[in-house]
């Protein structure tokens, strides 16, 4: 049974970010009747949550509808903006998104901005300010790279700290150009070294280890990409075996629970992890959820970071009231797709 849905709404993003081409890519929206198709599928596949993605998902003109729609469903939902629009739309996507998180590569204005390929900081703390007027609790996600990686403190203290917000250090998994071999441990040891010490952080632990180990091996494979996660395109796309290697895009076409059923998907979870290209690997929100749904040695290591996050998001700052809202959406939502199919 999966556990989260990708959902690219478009590829279109109003950023040019440096560690992403993605921006670079021609594309269409993903149409709301099979978005709502989809959905009632997902929901019919035990996914829980959907992380609504691009591209940059407040371009897509019908989000606020989905949103309601998924929660209807009684799916947790999450976000990641770059910020740029959410101030203009952020009244009708309130109580909607239970994991709203907003984009921040520097604490430096310019540094932020050059990161991202637009001028943003400035819209990023006007976000910060809506979302508090109205009652939301995004999370600061920050990206680390070497370039960045120290500004950590004065990004805790003078953005998360005194907004009272989660700070998710997200380690970059392009290395490339971001990364010599030479500063990746020292910055890895700062960066654990940092969340331990400060409420309010995430760091999975198991992303570092995992990296330390030299990535996904494909010979004992940890990454359940396929089995855990279903990616959903614009074009109405299931993705095999992953957005990132994306060797296959199969139309889906009304039949996305059929297609979870298939052998084309049978086959694709025994290979999950084993393929040339998957050596390596160190995809964030692949091997989250890989972690949180199997027992491997990663996933112990994994543990004291959730525990703290959840608590923190749980009750510091109260999720705990949208956690059983969208139980009792989920329950009602099953009860009535029961009732309709038994008739």
């Amino acid at each position: 049974m999966p556990l989260l849905c990708n959902y690219y709404l478009t590829y279109r993003c109003n950023a040019e970010c440096k560690f992403c081409d993605i921006w670079k890519k021609p594309s269409i929206y993903a149409s709301l009747p099979d978005i709502q198709q989809n959905l009632t599928d997902l929901k019919r596949l035990g996914v829980q949550f959907v992380d609504f993605t691009g591209g940059e998902p407040l371009l897509h003109k019908d989000l606020p509808e989905i949103l309601s729609f998924a929660k209807q469903l009684g799916f947790f939902t999450s976000i990641t903006t770059n910020t740029l629009l959410y101030p203009k739309q952020a009244a009708k996507l309130t109580g909607k998104v239970d994991l709203l998180h907003f984009s921040l590569d520097s604490i430096v204005p310019e540094k932020h901005d050059e990161i991202r390929g637009v001028s943003c900081f400035s819209k990023l703390l006007e976000s910060i300010a809506v979302a508090k007027s109205l009652g939301e609790q995004p999370d600061i996600l920050f990206t680390v790279q070497e370039s960045n990686y120290k500004e950590l403190p004065e990004v805790y203290e003078t953005i998360c700290r005194p907004n009272k917000l989660a700070l998710i250090i997200n380690p970059i998994f392009e290395y490339g150009e971001f990364f010599s071999a030479e500063s990746t441990d020292a910055m890895f040891r700062y960066m654990l070294k940092f969340a331990r010490r400060h409420h309010g952080t995430y760091l999975n632990s198991a992303f570092i280890k995992l990296r330390r180990d030299g990535g996904n091996n494909i010979s004992a494979p940890v990454c359940k990409a396929v089995s855990e996660v279903i990616v959903i395109s614009p074009y109405n796309e299931m993705i095999l075996p992953c957005y990132h290697a994306a060797q296959k895009q199969i139309p889906i076409d009304g039949k996305l629970y059929e297609l979870r059923h298939s052998d084309l998907v049978k086959k694709e979870i025994a290979r999950q992890g084993r393929y040339d290209f998957c050596a390596g690997c160190t995809v964030n929100c692949y091997f989250e959820p890989s972690f949180a749904r199997s027992m491997n040695r990663y996933t112990m290591v994994s543990i004291p970071a959730k525990i703290r996050y959840g608590s923190y998001k749980l009750f510091r700052q109260k999720l705990f009231l949208k956690v059983v809202k969208t139980k009792v959406m989920s329950f009602r939502s099953t009860h009535y797709t029961f009732s309709k199919s038994s008739k």
